[in-house]
């Protein structure tokens, strides 16, 4: 039988779209999901905050561009395995936290470095302005730079999110559940037998990653401010 026989097959298995067991692509899916919206989401709080407030008051620049070399330096495997390491050698749970960690420390660069970046590339005149009508620092802040910033903010959001997905496939290794990346990793315990698995879930893994690109358009074109929007689009005709 040949691998796209194989594939086929694997794909009209019962229980193949169920929802709650796990043989189901929608249950790994919807688990995929959590573990990398869960991560963003603590990314987010951990980074944007401290990043807004640096950017806000020129200050750590270095730190903005030492973050984007690091965010290119990590390797997505070694990082899991090397919480995985050290999550055994603790004697700690091996099934979620060496995953998170890793998930969040990837996560961490990009949305940092677009946060401060966001800010630092708005005009001084417009915070002057607003200062100028008594507006303070954290209103400035929070009414001012950080909607600006926002689809500079959600660039860096979507690419820190694709990697989460991507990284959370490789994850199964470590991970009981594993989302998607539980049928390439128990594919190749299958050896050849298991080939048509391993083809299914790696089209699994890309067609999320296509969908959640997508939504990510959508949510940048829904908050970003109409003004900006407006520009953007005057830009690119020009």
């Amino acid at each position: 039988m040949s691998i796209i026989d194989q594939t086929i097959e694997w794909f009209g298995e019962p229980d193949r779209w169920s929802w709650t067991e796990s043989e189901g692509i929608p249950y790994r899916t919807v688990e995929h999901l959590q573990f990398s919206v869960l991560a963003l989401a603590i990314s987010a709080v951990l980074t944007i905050p401290p990043a807004l407030w640096l950017a806000h008051y020129r200050r750590a620049q270095f730190l903005a561009t030492s973050a984007v070399n690091i965010g290119r330096a990590i390797p997505s495997f070694g990082l899991v395995i090397l919480f995985w390491f050290l999550a055994s050698r603790l004697e700690a749970d091996t099934t979620f936290w060496p995953l998170m960690l890793a998930l969040v420390a990837l996560a961490l660069p990009p949305l940092f470095t677009n946060t401060y970046a966001g800010v630092i590339q708005l005009e001084q005149e417009t915070v002057d302005a607003a200062r100028g009508t008594g507006y303070r620092e954290w209103q400035i802040m929070l009414r001012l730079e950080l909607p600006l910033a926002s689809p500079v903010i959600l660039a860096g959001a979507r690419v820190a999110f694709l990697q989460l997905v991507a990284t959370v496939a490789i994850g199964a290794i470590v991970n009981d559940g594993g989302g998607l990346g539980r049928y390439i990793v128990d594919g190749f315990a299958l050896g050849d037998p298991g080939h048509g698995e391993i083809l299914a879930g790696g089209i699994a893994v890309v067609v999320l990653a296509l969908v959640c690109e997508a939504v990510f358009a959508l949510i940048t074109r829904a908050v970003t401010p109409r003004g900006l929007a407006i520009q953007s689009r005057a830009e690119t005709r020009s």
